[in-house]
């Protein structure tokens, strides 16, 4: 609807409607590339060894087709990690430390690890912001996936967007508050992939 509306919206001047059309012609011509790119990305990935991972935690809000391809890409086999601390710290959505004498104090994020994957985890984290709810589309995802893994994924949303509200009700900024729930999402992130077999490596 929105892009309908900039398709018929008209500017007096004519100078002004040539720069306009300009700009929105390069949105749409973008906006067509990323959905070639995305079929792309779909016809390939089933035959990749970590599809059925891919599958998997799109049952998590905010983890879309895209999302999902992104960070798996990025992260690799998540059984790599014993732990889904190791993970946290691997993305660089633990707090860094200072420690001095007897006192510890925490400080911001390290950003140590892969920036993209990072970058990809906090903006799917921001879903949580809204409250808990299985959308339509979330339940067409749930279509393709083991129960465990639908009632682990609305463990995440339940637990997720509490604690994005709690967070903020203490007077945390919401970027802050976020990055703490990005953090926890790596958590059910590890936790799914470890429940999903890969397929054989070729």
């Amino acid at each position: 609807a929105h892009r309908r509306w900039l398709s018929e919206f008209v500017f007096p001047a004519p100078w002004s409607q040539i720069a306009f059309e300009e700009h929105r012609r390069a949105i749409e011509d973008r906006l067509a590339q990323c959905a070639r790119l995305e079929q792309a990305l779909r016809e390939a990935v089933p035959q990749w060894r970590f599809a059925p991972v891919v599958e998997a935690i799109q049952s998590l809000r905010g983890v879309q087709f895209t999302v999902a391809v992104g960070l798996i890409a990025e992260i690799g086999d998540l059984s790599r990690f014993e732990h889904p601390r190791q993970l946290m710290a691997w993305l660089g959505v633990t707090p860094s430390e200072h420690s001095s004498g007897g006192s510890r104090k925490l400080g911001g994020i390290t950003k140590a690890g892969n920036s993209y994957a990072r970058k990809v985890l906090i903006e799917a984290a921001w879903s949580y912001r809204f409250p808990a709810k299985v959308s339509r589309i979330i339940q067409l995802r749930h279509e393709r996936v083991s129960k465990p893994v639908i009632d682990r994924a609305w463990d995440a949303q339940l637990r997720l967007c509490g604690r994005f509200r709690r967070l903020t009700a203490r007077g945390k900024h919401p970027n802050v508050a976020v990055v703490g729930v990005a953090r926890e999402l790596a958590g059910y992130l590890w936790d799914i992939a470890r429940m999903t077999p890969v397929k054989p490596a070729p």
